[in-house]
Order: C-alpha cells, then structure tokens, then sequence
C-alpha cells in the first residue's frame, strides 16, 4: 500500500510539475478581445420559434453594436442532441477587447436609441415575455482565446 502511495505521489509531482511549466507568451499566447457566451435551455420543440424571435431582437440589436465598434461578430449555435437536458442554444459576441465592456453613456444612451427604433420597447418585451415560456439561462460566461504559434 506504501509503495503504492508513493508511486502516486512521485508521478503527481512529476506530471503537475510540467504543467506548471506552461508559461503565457512562451509556450501559448492569449489573444485579444473577449468571447461573450450564454448558453439557454430552450424545450426542443421551441427551438425554431425561439431563434426566429432572436433574429428579429437579438439579431438587431447586435447589428447596432456592431456598427457601433462593441463588437466584431455574433452568432447563435444550436445543438443537436437538444435532448440531453443541457443548454441548447449558444449565443455568442466577440467583443474587439474587453475595454469595449466599459461604460460609455453617450454610446450607450445612442445604441439604446438605435435600439428602440429598430424594435419598439413594448414589441421587445413581449418578445422576451413570449421566450419565458420556454426558455432557462443556464450559463453567461466570458471567455478568451489562445493560440499556440508555429
């Protein structure tokens, strides 16, 4: 049992050791902006009317930010086996940096008129009203990515 122990123990360190020896801009190399995801359980016979409302809201609004510099891309991914009681449906932005998080009120203030003007607030809140039915968020999570170079 000793030996066995200390077997363990001597290839833990070994193997913890080298992957504590990854060093950032060296042997990976973090890129820059953010990847903003949420991800929703949507039931699976909604998927459809769910991501048709989302191009009319979610699609728009993303439009604006775009235009406007917050980000670069967007997209919406959806999952095939929707019935393994996950997130189903990812949303997904890049953000250009993540300065680009930052609160600005003049832009914010335009976008959200921009907004406005492309959905009326009442349209979209009964949009959202309507999602409720049979939608759950169930991750928002920010992530970046890496590269690993030649």
């Amino acid at each position: 049992m000793k030996t066995n122990l200390m077997t363990c123990a001597v290839l833990g360190a070994i193997f913890g050791a080298g992957a504590a020896m990854a060093e950032p801009y060296v042997d990976y190399t973090p890129h820059k902006g953010v990847w903003h995801v949420t991800t929703v359980k949507v039931e699976p016979a909604h998927i459809d009317d769910y991501v048709t409302g989302l191009k009319r809201t979610w699609v728009t609004a993303e439009e604006i930010a775009k235009k406007h510099g917050i980000i670069d891309s967007y997209q919406i991914m959806i999952k095939l086996n929707a019935s393994d009681g996950q997130g189903n449906v990812l949303l997904i932005e890049h953000y250009p940096s993540i300065a680009a998080l930052d609160p600005d009120q003049a832009r914010d203030q335009a976008i959200e008129r921009e907004n406005y003007a492309a959905v009326p607030k009442t349209e979209g809140e009964a949009a959202v009203a309507g999602y409720g039915k049979y939608r759950v968020f169930v991750g928002d999570d920010y992530w970046t990515d890496i590269g690993f170079g030649k």
